[in-house]
């Protein structure tokens, strides 16, 4: 059988807000089979739990937010992309993230800081099986028109690939690799996705500070770009890296559906917005996808049934 899995023992880290500039205190925690994903925010009077899914997202601006049942007026935790990509990456199908303010931090800028601590903590098989959604027929949100055309879709696929194209026009991006297709089964996320930085333009700072947001961005947790060149000094960790961060965020995006995928993904200039909504079109078709398990792991995807290696 192939099993679900959570952490082996509790860990813990401490940054700041990349939009909220706040600090703030996570502590991963084991969590029974069938549990999910789980945030509970510790800090308020009395604790609230928000199960990760795709209805609990509330707002997808700059990041993905999430709160009970979706209530854009509820006790919200955002910024939830990499860490649910991290755990994606590493299989983790149950997680409590106990979280002392309302945005998760951003620590380095990549998921690679959180593929060392869910990593740190151990990884445990459980005694249930692991239930995976898989894609039935192609689903696709288009929107725009011509040079403002992005999309998404999902189609059926024994395994799980995303294949994500970007299109900034800004000869720094244009410099760089803009098409990158990724397969979840290579046991490769941690090497060529895990450690590509989100990104932003100085012609967004001030707009985006107006509006309290980007207020824990540094060079230290973001990829800088001027109107011609990277400006952090180290450069670029990947030549491709402003794709694979996008594949970052959405294989982060993706994993808000509480399953792990059986599907192909594809996109063009897609961000959290399209991405939740692809989630919801997909739900809101039962013909599109089922539920299903492994009894025998022979017949499970390439590389689905390996626990990710130890650093």
């Amino acid at each position: 059988m192939l099993q679900q899995r959570t952490l082996k023992s509790l860990t813990r880290a401490v940054g700041v807000g990349v939009h909220s500039g706040q600090k703030v205190e996570l502590t991963l925690r084991p969590a029974p089979p069938d549990a999910g994903i789980v945030f509970r925010r510790v800090d308020l009077p009395t604790p609230v739990e928000i199960k990760v899914d795709a209805y609990a997202v509330c707002d997808t601006r700059l990041a993905t937010t999430i709160s009970p049942g979706g209530d854009p007026g509820g006790a919200k935790v955002q910024t939830i992309e990499h860490l649910l990509s991290a755990a994606s990456g590493l299989g983790l199908d149950n997680l409590y993230v106990d979280i002392t303010a309302e945005e998760v931090p951003i620590l380095d800028g990549s998921a690679a800081s959180f593929v060392f601590l869910l990593q740190s903590a151990g990884i445990a098989l459980q005694n249930a099986p692991r239930r995976f959604l898989r894609v039935l027929k192609s689903v696709e949100i288009r929107e725009g028109e011509g040079a403002g055309l992005k999309w998404a879709r999902l189609d059926p696929f024994h395994g799980y690939t995303l294949n994500f194209e970007i299109e900034f026009d800004h000869p720094a991006v244009n410099a760089t690799g803009q098409q990158v297709l990724f397969d979840m089964g290579s046991g490769l996320y941690k090497r060529e996705i895990a450690r590509a930085r989100t990104f932003g333009f100085t012609k967004d700072v001030e707009m985006m500070r107006s509006r309290g947001l980007g207020l824990g961005g540094s060079m230290d947790n973001v990829v800088v770009i001027d109107d011609y060149k990277v400006l952090n000094a180290e450069g670029l960790r990947y030549d491709d890296e402003i794709v694979k961060h996008k594949i970052l965020d959405a294989i982060g995006d993706m994993h808000v559906l509480g399953h792990p995928l059986l599907a192909a993904y594809h996109a063009f200039k897609s961000g959290h917005a399209l991405n939740n909504k692809l989630l919801r079109k997909l739900l809101a078709e039962p013909s599109a996808y089922e539920i299903v398990t492994f009894d025998d792991e022979t017949l499970a995807p390439r590389g689905f049934a390996e626990l990710a290696p130890a650093w």
